[in-house]
């Protein structure tokens, strides 16, 4: 049984690092982003287009995801969906998501959005930095490691 690595790739910086570790270890990656994106299938990818609507994506990950795949996303409410999938939740920068912080995450979303109807500006994510892609990298590929230890034994 080889890895399968979902990817909410509307607006995920690392696809390039997600395919490489992949080709790396003999996982299969699955991108899946709306038509309004353009994305080109390689070796080992492959690219699934939904509609355009708001949640199309999440909803076809959230259905294709079985236990033990590796899913890419940085929509908290698609990790939680993951996590109770028992999938390995990991975020754009390489943050592994689990059980214990995606409450958390989960309620700091809900209070920015809160501020943001009460007319307050918030901020958005920072650009991803060169350091933020090497640490997604390594992540990723120990969770490929460990993955494939445990298959081994």
């Amino acid at each position: 049984m080889t890895a399968k690595i979902m990817v909410d790739a509307d607006a995920c910086p690392v696809k390039r690092e997600i395919a490489a570790a992949a080709r790396q270890f003999g996982a299969e990656v699955v991108l899946v982003a709306s038509y309004a994106h353009r994305l080109e299938p390689e070796e080992g990818v492959r690219v699934v287009q939904v509609d355009p609507s708001d949640q199309s994506a999440d909803l076809y990950i959230a259905n294709q995801l079985a236990a033990g795949d590796i899913l890419v996303t940085q929509d908290y409410g698609l990790a939680a969906v993951g996590l109770a999938k028992q999938a390995v939740v990991l975020s754009n920068r390489g943050q592994v998501y689990t059980a214990e912080t995606i409450d958390f995450l989960l309620e700091h979303r809900h209070e920015q959005a809160r501020r943001r109807r009460g007319g307050s500006r918030t901020r958005g994510p920072k650009p991803i930095a060169a350091a933020d892609r090497l640490r997604f990298q390594q992540t990723l590929t120990k969770v490929l490691k460990r993955l494939q230890e445990n298959f081994i034994t």
